[in-house]
């Protein structure tokens, strides 16, 4: 440990030299009530930033206790502390001047959603603040004055005001403390009621457009139809009111444009919290909850689709299926089952985005084709099965299909974005419509004793080191998927993924797995349930490649860790 003057020493030292003699600074320095740590130095002006962190001791802080008692006060103040220093250092990223990304200073971005980042971790002694900051230079010469500005100047004020509970508004930090116990009351009571979501009256469900996640303004607000209606109480903001959907199957109905899928999408990312002002902040769902989709041309490897597909004419077994090119039923069919396979409990699904033969054969169809020349088993046919077998519950929008009316516990009806409860209607009209009587073939729960195994490594051959096996890169496109090596992991179709914060998580703990886990002995739960552990016992940090974590990462649910690594084309 070396002090903040030593650092001035040595920034004087470099000044005017080749850029690489920046790598000399990296350790750590005590400023005044904190600690700046220089973790990695690019290699250029116009590399990919610095490395930084900042270590503030908790005592020093002076946040309360109260706000780190448990994994959910912890994760809602760093997020609010991240936003905080965003706002900050907003203000001077730029402001020291030079080539490439000389001057940048950047945090990691925080969204509508709660998040817990690297970007700020809470432990029992520290808060550590992670960040980017671009090392001046001119062309490729050290300018150090420069970045002496940066590191006494402008940080140290943005470290003052973000990081230090005496300069934060206190009022509005409790609240978003609040608001997350209160988020987190209404999903225990979500199983005390037998429900799968609720939707508070008076929540704004629309948003601005389809490439922005903030509220719609002027747009119509949420009110539960009577039937549906449930009181939650919450320990701060007291009793509300909302729509509770049950337990089963819920079909969500309606004309276009009429608020389907805007529902649907609310549901899906009601298993994050989300921050004040979003107008979905009492919109919960299952934390399990799972939205699936037919995604043409996947990797399926090992899958037990028995379910649903059944008798091919080849003769392959479906009970471990694979494919390099799947199809969008047998896509969805594989979907359904790593869904189970990784806990999930509500399955949310839209007819526009599934594959029409794997959802419901209507009765001209099995009139042509016979159940003797239909391979797979509709969707139709085993939702109740799901729920009654596996305790599985089913949200479903529908606008073409009536066969679901038949299945549906619960109808509601989007008109002009106000819900309506129109099961007693539809059940009247069942009867007009009957479905033919199809005898689906046993439910049997699938067994699944899949194995992770690494593709052989790529060598170098030639250069230094030439013989060895490649170091795996990992590239990051957006929430889009990553680079593994050279191999891309698409996750384009998996939609509860909110930030590329998540998908680069993903791609670390992909990368771990194969280097530390993939033995061929291990079966993909194990896997997921040891980096599950490690997550919550000892931090993203301790699956991190080198000896420090970056900022750029945000946890991921085990839903999504499940989906990437099925998506692995091992």
């Amino acid at each position: 440990m070396q002090n903040a003057s030593e650092l001035k020493t040595q920034l004087q030292s470099v000044n005017r030299k080749s850029y690489p003699a920046y790598k000399s600074l990296k350790g750590s320095y005590q400023f005044d009530r904190y600690i700046l740590s220089v973790d990695h130095v690019q290699g250029d002006p116009f590399a990919s930033p610095s490395h930084i962190s900042i270590h503030v001791s908790r005592k020093d802080a002076g946040f309360p206790d109260t706000y780190c008692k448990n994994p959910l006060t912890r994760t809602t103040l760093a997020d609010y502390l991240t936003r905080q220093f965003e706002r900050q250092v907003n203000q001077y990223t730029f402001r020291a001047k030079g080539s490439g990304k000389s001057g940048l200073i950047s945090v990691s971005h925080c969204g509508q959603e709660v998040l817990a980042r690297s970007a700020c971790e809470i432990t029992d002694k520290d808060i550590i603040a992670r960040f980017f900051i671009g090392f001046p230079a001119n062309g490729r010469t050290i300018n150090a004055t420069e970045l002496e500005k940066i590191l006494f100047d402008f940080l140290p004020v943005c470290v003052q005001k973000a990081f230090f509970y005496r300069n934060v508004n206190k009022k509005e930090l409790e609240q978003a403390i609040f608001l997350a116990e209160d988020q987190q009351a209404i999903r225990c009571q979500l199983k005390e009621q037998h429900l799968v979501a609720f939707v508070a009256d008076h929540s704004v469900l629309p948003r601005e457009s389809g490439i922005s996640s903030r509220p719609l303004k002027d747009s119509v607000p949420f009110i539960s139809p009577g039937s549906l209606c449930v009181t939650m109480d919450l320990p701060h903001k007291g009793q509300i009111r909302g729509m509770g959907i049950p337990q089963g199957i819920t079909l969500i109905v309606g004309g276009g444009y009429h608020g389907k899928s805007t529902l649907l999408n609310a549901l899906e990312l009601g298993v994050y919290n989300h921050i004040a002002g979003d107008g979905r902040e009492y919109v919960i769902t299952d934390a399990s909850a799972l939205k699936l989709r037919s995604e043409d041309g996947r990797f399926i490897k090992d899958v037990d689709i028995s379910l649903f597909i059944n008798d091919l004419p080849n003769k392959k077994d479906t009970r471990c299926f694979s494919t390099a090119d799947a199809s969008g039923s047998t896509s969805q069919a594989a979907g359904i089952i790593e869904g189970m396979e990784a806990g999930s409990k509500v399955f949310l699904l839209d007819e526009d985005t599934s594959a029409t033969n794997f959802m419901v054969r209507d009765t001209f169809m099995q009139e042509v084709i016979s159940r003797e020349k239909e391979p797979i088993t509709p969707f139709l046919e085993r939702a109740q099965d799901l729920y009654k077998n596996a305790g599985i519950s089913t949200i479903l929008v529908a606008g073409s299909s009536g066969a679901f009316f038949h299945i549906a516990d619960t109808i509601i009806q989007m008109d002009c974005y106000h819900p309506v409860d129109i099961a007693d209607k539809v059940r009247n009209l069942c009867g007009k419509y009957p479905l033919n009587p199809v005898k689906a073939p046993a439910f049997t729960m699938p067994i699944s004793h899949r194995i992770i195994q690494k593709n052989a490594p790529a060598v170098r051959s030639h250069g230094r080191g030439a013989g060895k096996p490649e170091r795996i890169k990992i590239k990051v496109h957006g929430k889009d998927g990553f680079s593994l090596g050279r191999q891309d992991v698409d996750l384009r179709y998996i939609e509860q993924i909110v930030d590329s914060e998540q998908t680069a998580a993903l791609g670390l703990l992909l990368k771990y797995a194969l280097e530390h886990l993939a033995d061929g002995q291990r079966t993909l739960p194990e896997i997921v349930e040891y980096l599950q552990k490690q997550i919550q016992s000892k931090g993203l940090a301790s699956l991190a490649d080198g000896s420090y974590l970056p900022c750029g990462y945000a946890v991921p649910r085990i839903q999504e860790i499940y989906s990437c690594f099925n998506r692995y084309r091992r």
